[in-house]
């Protein structure tokens, strides 16, 4: 069952009510720091521990913490995350420290009466084959993309604990799957980056050391949808403020483009004017990844920033946080 605000003789009553105390699990990170600012424009109280006063993956400081602090709501944006190659080379730690977080938060969160809670997902929870663009009901409904299985089934498990909150105890927690994100405190570091934030340093370094050609993994063909972070953190809100139901929300922005296309014009942005080659003895990945955003459209959200604005802000950023 769906349910959206509360209705009063007074009118409908959000589940986030004005000047909220809000802990933000995960503020250094890209959505985390994108969220917290978000809620603190938007009038809110935001909570926040940094890893060395308090990790996560420790479930009995994180609850102590949580009925210390006793916040109103919790958004659990803190996760190990990474691109293909990271994936790839420690499935572990992006199995084990996922569900370490996830566990702790969740049922800290519980323990301590926290009323509301968002946990923050990912797209690549959906079947490597699902049909596109991809509805929320296509969660396990066939195999995984084998290069991300394991923090895959970690946020699966991220969604299923909420559920089991929601079904046992009434609490109004709720999930929302990201797309892939992008924007200001993104990680680019080749070795554990996402595909933009590498295209963005690969293009930039190779402008800047005045080579001819870039190589760049695959083959270019599949096609990825890209949001940046600032319109997550928009839609997070109107998720805490009017949102109740167990099934999780789709965040996108509904179009997609191949990667060949996005990698010409981060090329563009950075003014690279070289050559451009695919290896593709090297892997794609999930051919398509397009999410159904219909849901989050219901509740009256849609996104701001256009790819290629977001993109050169971005750029912007980095250059100027090096």
């Amino acid at each position: 069952m769906i349910r959206f605000m509360t209705e009063s003789t007074t009118g409908p009553t959000p589940y986030l009510p004005p000047g909220a105390r809000v802990f933000v699990a995960g503020h250094r990170g890209l959505v985390g720091s994108a969220v917290a600012r978000r809620l603190t424009a938007d009038g809110y109280e935001v909570l926040t521990r940094g890893r060395a006063e308090l990790d996560l993956r420790d479930a009995d400081r994180t609850a102590a913490h949580l009925a210390g602090t006793r916040p109103d709501a919790v958004v659990l944006a803190a996760a190990k995350v990474g691109g293909i190659v990271a994936n790839s080379a420690s499935p572990v730690q992006f199995l084990e420290d996922n569900l370490r977080i996830q566990l702790s938060v969740i049922a800290g969160a519980h323990s301590a009466g926290v009323r509301r809670l968002l946990f923050l997902g990912s797209s690549c929870i959906y079947p490597r084959e699902a049909a596109q663009p991809i509805t929320e009901d296509a969660l396990l409904t066939g195999p995984l993309e084998p290069t991300n299985e394991a923090y895959a089934l970690a946020k699966i498990a991220g969604i299923a604990q909420v559920r089991a909150y929601r079904r046992q105890y009434g609490a109004a927690y709720v999930s929302a799957m990201p797309t892939n994100l992008y924007g200001p405190g993104d990680n680019f570091d080749l070795a554990t980056s996402h595909v933009l934030p590498a295209l963005i340093r690969r293009f930039h370094e190779a402008r800047e050391a005045g080579r001819g050609q870039l190589t760049l993994w695959g083959s270019g063909a599949p096609r990825r949808e890209f949001l940046h972070v600032d319109d997550l953190a928009e839609a997070c809100g109107v998720l805490l403020r009017s949102y109740d139901g167990e099934e999780p929300v789709n965040i996108g922005c509904g179009e997609d483009l191949t990667i060949r296309e996005l990698a010409a014009l981060v090329a563009d942005v950075t003014g690279y004017r070289g050559e451009v080659r695919w290896d593709t003895g090297k892997p794609d990945g999930t051919p398509r990844k397009l999410l159904d955003v219909s849901r989050l459209h219901a509740l009256g959200w849609k996104p701001a920033i256009g790819l290629r604005e977001g993109i050169a802000s971005t750029y912007a950023w980095w250059r100027a946080a090096r």
